[in-house]
């Protein structure tokens, strides 16, 4: 009998990918000039006024909310959603001084934002980004 590890092991097939190097501190490193680099190209976005204290950074925010639809989020419960599964990786280089925030946080940030300036922010840097990987 073979046991379910051994079935589940690719075996005589070697991959076409070209071995990469994963290192956490490369990966944070790239990430938190990541997120400086949006605070910049961002800065044009209006943080909506709260009525009570605002405990969320306007950059978590945005970052966050970006990623879960680059990762397949539809909506604001999949950007909490997103946020709280992969928290111990952004707490990392975001700051987070109240946790995740809540679906109807990320609601509350992103339905004032005119999309036409969100468009004028976003494209030139997914532009920067294609650049720099070369495609």
């Amino acid at each position: 009998m073979v046991s379910l590890r051994r079935r589940l092991e690719p075996t005589g097939f070697k991959s076409s990918k070209p071995n990469i190097k994963s290192s956490k501190n490369l990966s944070i490193a790239n990430a938190t000039a990541l997120t400086e680099k949006i605070s910049l190209v961002f800065s044009e976005i209006e943080d909506p006024p709260v009525e009570k204290t605002p405990v969320h950074l306007l950059t978590g925010i945005l970052i966050i909310g970006i990623l879960s639809v680059i990762a397949g989020g539809k909506g604001w419960e999949d950007m909490e959603n997103y946020g709280l599964s992969k928290y111990d990786r952004l707490e990392k280089f975001l700051a987070l001084p109240e946790g995740m925030p809540s679906a109807d946080t990320f609601r509350r940030v992103f339905e004032p934002i005119n999309p036409k300036v969100f468009e004028r922010c976003f494209r030139p840097w997914v532009e920067s980004i294609v650049e720099a990987a070369g495609a």
